[in-house]
């Protein structure tokens, strides 16, 4: 089984066009602190031909362009592309809005819960995707499905928040349900969990994880108020419905002693300081994690 990371960074990406905060004004000061990183995307394939990519993001043109594996073939049909199908694993903008990019009547299928659905049905932009050429197929939580040849998917819930748009009145931020989801991704001989928003972890997620190749987990935030520190937001990170990577209740204390054989932050907002040499990479590496990056690929 392969895995791509396609985008590596959360919303807005890194730099995000409007910030001036260290990381991003790095660029505009030309000594980036790191290559550009595009929005949240994995594509994963049991043989390498055939991929299924999880969550569009806004910058997916980009990202197909950069990555040669999910470049249109020559030598056959005019119009063609290697995503076989797409999977949401929640109804963020940096997760959906991608869709509109691929409205040019490629026929594909596109997975969700009921509920992510419900999101896009309820926006009729995402008409654009001819309903006679992409099929919208819901996916209940819990059960296993070949999505692809060789390639199977099991659903179940996280703790998160409805999309931002969707927000009224009272925001509940560690709801369980459809709206938030991680995946277990498996090709019969390996396993892969991708949980790229997640408000926090309990007993059952860490057994559901347990003895996996990898775990490709929400990097959000280092510290849970770190946009109110470098002075560009005033919602912490429980707020967004993230959990933060530090301190004792942060994700790399939560999979401590989980046997993973490989875990990778990534959905990393351009504040975060993992991004850039110092003690808080070194934290996370000393760990046993790996910062994921556009154009990351695992072989399981």
């Amino acid at each position: 089984m392969k895995a791509l990371v396609v985008g590596a960074a959360a919303g807005g990406g890194l730099p995000q066009w409007n910030c001036a905060a260290p990381n991003s004004a790095s660029y505009w000061q030309g000594a980036p602190i790191h290559p550009p990183q595009t929005q949240s995307s994995l594509a994963v394939s049991a043989n390498g031909e055939d991929w299924l990519l999880i969550n569009a993001s806004p910058d997916l043109r980009s990202q197909i362009i950069a990555r040669p594996q999910l470049h249109p073939r020559t030598g056959g049909a005019l119009r063609n592309s290697p995503i076989a199908a797409v999977l949401l694993t929640n109804g963020d903008l940096d997760h959906i809005a991608g869709l509109l990019t691929l409205r040019e009547k490629e026929p594909f299928t596109l997975f969700a819960t009921e509920s992510i659905l419900g999101v896009l049905a309820a926006n009729p932009v995402f008409d654009a995707l001819d309903p006679a050429v992409v099929t919208r197929s819901p996916l209940h939580l819990g059960t296993r499905y070949e999505l692809l040849p060789g390639l199977s998917v099991t659903l179940y819930a996280v703790p998160g928040k409805v999309p931002l748009f969707m927000e009224k009145g009272e925001v509940v931020t560690d709801l369980v349900g459809e709206q938030t989801v991680g995946l277990a991704i498996s090709d019969g001989r390996a396993t892969l969990h991708y949980i790229p928003g997640c408000a926090s972890v309990d007993d059952t997620l860490r057994a559901r994880v347990e003895g996996a190749e990898a775990l490709l987990f929400d990097g959000t935030l280092f510290t849970d108020d770190e946009m109110q520190r470098a002075g560009v937001g005033t919602k912490t990170g429980k707020r967004m419905g993230h959990m933060s990577v530090s301190g004792p209740d942060g994700s790399i204390a939560a999979w401590a002693g989980t046997p993973v054989t490989r875990r990778v932050f990534v959905h990393l907002n351009n504040t975060n300081p993992l991004w850039r040499d110092g003690p808080e990479r070194a934290e996370a590496e000393a760990a046993g994690w790996e910062i994921g990056h556009d154009g990351m690929e695992l072989t399981l």
